[in-house]
């Protein structure tokens, strides 16, 4: 007698298959942080702009992100293939071509540049093409595979999106941006060194210092929480410069004892000096994983606060 109960085999086409694989390229959840705080920048700049001309800048600041994402794995596709955690991305697995991925990445690149310039301003577009330069070439080619403070650097790439949105709308670039991409570059470091320190084995196996491989796990639990006692006082700052009202700034001591604990049960996990690999949902793993949350929700309470208090 036959299992009706048993699910049928799901076979994806063929075409399906590889416009996810191109979609994959471009890190889709990399893009959604970077859209989120983009959209932000474009909501707390002073001034309007036209709802179509907004919708074109929150694509362009996509698409240069993924356009970035694309070429990183091009350029790694090598060490892709040795790291559990890459290999089955689509170049080392074979499914696209590196070449015919350069060109995509380059391309998109251009376009989400010049569309940028010519819906927006050319101010916002610089700074686009300087965020995408500056993850290709200053971290990807450059840092990645030179020296552990490469994610310390290196996070300045993914710091630009609020301050293109808010370039979009004012055609400028003064002091509130710049604080918004201070928070996102000082949480660079707690969120990927807790990455780094379950992934550690990977790195380490493809030669890429990353602090835990160059400086042991002891040393990156102590950094962790070192950058998250600088980042807490910084999601304070646009309150503090008046940008920001009480329900950002309630939000912000919330979301950021929350991530406080957290660090410092990493800083107090002693697993890895038991073992040379973290197993388990361990404080790290807890850790990234709020991570991600906590500066989405935060960027978030900071759109709300604008709606509501103007």
């Amino acid at each position: 007698m036959s299992d009706l109960t048993a699910a049928p085999d799901v076979v994806v086409p063929q075409d399906l298959s590889e416009v996810r694989d191109w979609v994959t390229l471009l890190k889709p959840r990399v893009i959604s942080l970077v859209v989120l705080t983009g959209i932000v920048g474009l909501m707390v700049a002073p001034g309007h702009l036209a709802p179509a001309l907004a919708v074109a800048a929150v694509l362009c600041i996509a698409l240069g992100a993924g356009a970035a994402g694309a070429i990183n794995m091009w350029y790694d596709r090598d060490i892709d293939a040795r790291m559990k955690r890459t290999a089955a991305r689509p170049i080392p697995a074979g499914r696209i071509e590196p070449g015919a991925a350069l060109a995509y990445g380059v391309s998109l690149a251009c376009a989400s540049v010049i569309i940028m310039g010519l819906a927006t301003n050319w101010t916002a577009a610089t700074v686009l093409a300087l965020s995408i330069g500056f993850y290709v070439f200053v971290y990807t080619m450059w840092l990645k595979r030179r020296t552990s403070q490469n994610i310390v650097i290196g996070g300045a790439a993914g710091a630009f999106p609020p301050v293109i949105g808010w370039a979009a709308v004012t055609g400028s670039i003064t002091l509130e941006p710049l604080v918004l991409f201070a928070i996102i570059f000082f949480w660079t470091p707690p969120h990927f060194w807790a990455l780094s320190l379950f992934a550690h084995a990977d790195y380490e196996r493809v030669g890429v210092p990353m602090l835990p491989v160059t400086h042991g796990a002891k040393e990156t639990r102590k950094q962790v929480l070192f950058y998250t006692l600088l980042l807490l006082p910084l999601t304070l700052l646009p309150t503090l410069l008046g940008f920001a009202g009480w329900v950002y700034a309630a939000a912000a001591l919330l979301l950021g004892a929350e991530f406080l604990r957290h660090a410092v049960a990493v800083f107090r996990d002693r697993q890895d000096e038991r073992g040379h690999s973290l197993t388990g949902d361990v404080p790290a793993k807890k850790a990234f994983r709020y991570s991600l949350s906590y500066l989405g929700l935060l960027f978030i309470a900071l759109a709300v606060d604008r709606m509501l208090l103007g």
